[in-house]
C-alpha cells in the first residue's frame, strides 16, 4: 500500500511533552522563594489528586516534578548587608537619568512587573556585589546605573 493512502495515528503528529528545563547554577533563593516553592508544590499535589483527565494530570506531573526539585534544592540566603546589594536587596539606582528601584530575588519568585529581578537576570547580575555609591556596568556602558542604596527587603526575608 502507498505510504499516501496510510493512516497515520494522531499520536504521531503530536507535540513532545518536554520536562521544565532546569536553569543552570545554584538555586539560590530568599525565604519567601522558598515558601512560595513548598507552597507550589502543595497545590500542584492537590490537583493532580482531583485532576480526571489523563493529559490535563500529565502536565501538572511535569510541573510538580520542576516545582518539587526546585524546593528540594533551594538555598536560602541569609539577608544581605546594609548597602550591599544581594539576594533578598531592595535597591535604589539611577539608570538613564531615573531613578528606580527594585528586589533582588531568586529565579522562580521574580516577577519584573512587581519589582522583583532574578538576580540571573542582565539588571541583576550587574547590581550585585555593589555597595550604595558604586557605579555600575550595565549593556556595555562602564558609567550605567548609580546605586542609591541598598537593603534587606522585609517582604521576601519573611
Amino acid at each position: 500500500m502507498s505510504v499516501a493512502f496510510r493512516r497515520e495515528s494522531d499520536d504521531e503528529h503530536m507535540e513532545p511533552a518536554f520536562e521544565w528545563p532546569i536553569p543552570v547554577g545554584a538555586n539560590l533563593v530568599t525565604p519567601r522563594g522558598r515558601r512560595l516553592l513548598g507552597e507550589e508544590t502543595a497545590r500542584l499535589e492537590t490537583a493532580i489528586a482531583a485532576e480526571a483527565d489523563e493529559e490535563a494530570r500529565k502536565k501538572l506531573q511535569r510541573r510538580l516534578r520542576y516545582a518539587s526539585t526546585r524546593h528540594a534544592t533551594a538555598e536560602v540566603q541569609v539577608a544581605p548587608e546594609a548597602d550591599v546589594v544581594g539576594i533578598g536587596s531592595r535597591v535604589r539606582y539611577v539608570l538613564n537619568g531615573g531613578e528606580r528601584a527594585v528586589t533582588i530575588v531568586g529565579h522562580d519568585e521574580a516577577d519584573p512587573s512587581a519589582g522583583l529581578i532574578a538576580f540571573t537576570a542582565p539588571l541583576g547580575r550587574a547590581l550585585m556585589g555593589g555597595e550604595a555609591g558604586d557605579v555600575v556596568e550595565f549593556q556595555e556602558r562602564e558609567d550605567a546605573i548609580t546605586i542609591l542604596a541598598a537593603d534587606a527587603d522585609p517582604e521576601v526575608r519573611a
